[in-house]
Formats: structure tokens, C-alpha cells, sequence
């Protein structure tokens, strides 16, 4: 069992943490913060190359966090937050990701939930620091914190829509 959290922890801590160097920088075939700041003003995000950087941070540090094992919970939350931004970006284009939908963010969310209610496993920082096992109420709790702070996240930055261009009232001459 621990060789299969171990496999799945480093699969998707890496990934998420590869997606966080994509955003601000040119590594990993990223298009450095100036691309990263141009994707988010894209998908209507406030902040610029602040936004770019914390959401790059967050899934830098929070993806690192849970390849290694270390501080499971908040990893998970982390990711699970970072990873509900994205799902409700890809919303509108549906589940599949052929059409650019939300499969893969919702994917990454439901890994991150099982590592934090499962544990890191006995190959983890956290074992080997003495911090497992978690209790299970860590779950549900990064869980709710996780999705609740991708939402609060998407509800302060997104840009509501423009408003529609005003037409004018025709009066009959």
C-alpha cells in the first residue's frame, strides 16, 4: 500500500508542482510570469503578475508538500485549492478535457482528497518526522478548506462580466 501512495503522491505533487513553474516562469515549456499574467488576465482574473505568482507559488509549494509526504494535510488543501480555481475556469467547456473542460483539475482535487484522508504512507517526511497518522477529521477539514479557498479565490479575483453595450433607445423619428 505505501508503494502506491508513494507512486500516486509524487505523480501528482510533481505535476501540480510543474503547472506552478509553468506560470512563472519559462521553464517547463512555461511562457514565464509575463505568460502567466497574460493566461489569468485572459480567464478574467484581477492582479496581474500577483496573481501569476501566488497562484504559481501556491502549486509549487503545495505540490512539493505532498511528493514529499510533509505537512499532508495542508498540501492536499493547497492543492485542492489551486485545482478548484482551475476547474471553475474550465466550467463552462464541460467535464472532458478534449473540449478543455474540468476533468483533469477534478481529477488532481479528488487525489488530494484521498492523500489527506488516506496519509502520506510510511515513506513520507511526515512518518519519518513522527507526524502521521493524521485523524481523519484533517481530511474534511482540508477538504472544506481547500474547495472553499479556490471559491473565495475565484469570487475576489474574477472580473464579473462587462456590461453589455447600451443601445440606444430608438423614439420613433
Amino acid at each position: 500500500m505505501d508503494t502506491g501512495i508513494l507512486i500516486l503522491r509524487l505523480l501528482a505533487g510533481l505535476l501540480v508542482a510543474g503547472h506552478g513553474v509553468q506560470k512563472i516562469s519559462s521553464h517547463l515549456g512555461g511562457r514565464g510570469l509575463e505568460g502567466g499574467t497574460e493566461e489569468f488576465r485572459a480567464d478574467g482574473f484581477r492582479g496581474g503578475a500577483l496573481t501569476a505568482l501566488a497562484a504559481g507559488g501556491g502549486q509549487i509549494g503545495s505540490g512539493l508538500l505532498l511528493a514529499a509526504g510533509l505537512l499532508t494535510p495542508l498540501a492536499a488543501t493547497g492543492v485542492m485549492g489551486v485545482m478548484t480555481v482551475a476547474l471553475t475556469v474550465k466550467w463552462p467547456n464541460h467535464l472532458w478535457v478534449q473540449n478543455d473542460g474540468y476533468e483533469y483539475p477534478l481529477v488532481l482535487i479528488g487525489t488530494a482528497a484521498a492523500l489527506a484522508a488516506t496519509g502520506p504512507g510510511d515513506w513520507s517526511l511526515d512518518a519519518a518526522l513522527g507526524l502521521t497518522p493524521y485523524p481523519l477529521w484533517w481530511a474534511a477539514l482540508a477538504l472544506v478548506a481547500g474547495v472553499g479557498s479556490g471559491l473565495l479565490t475565484r469570487l475576489v479575483l474574477h472580473r464579473s462580466a462587462p456590461p453589455a453595450p447600451r443601445v440606444a433607445a430608438h423614439d420613433g423619428r
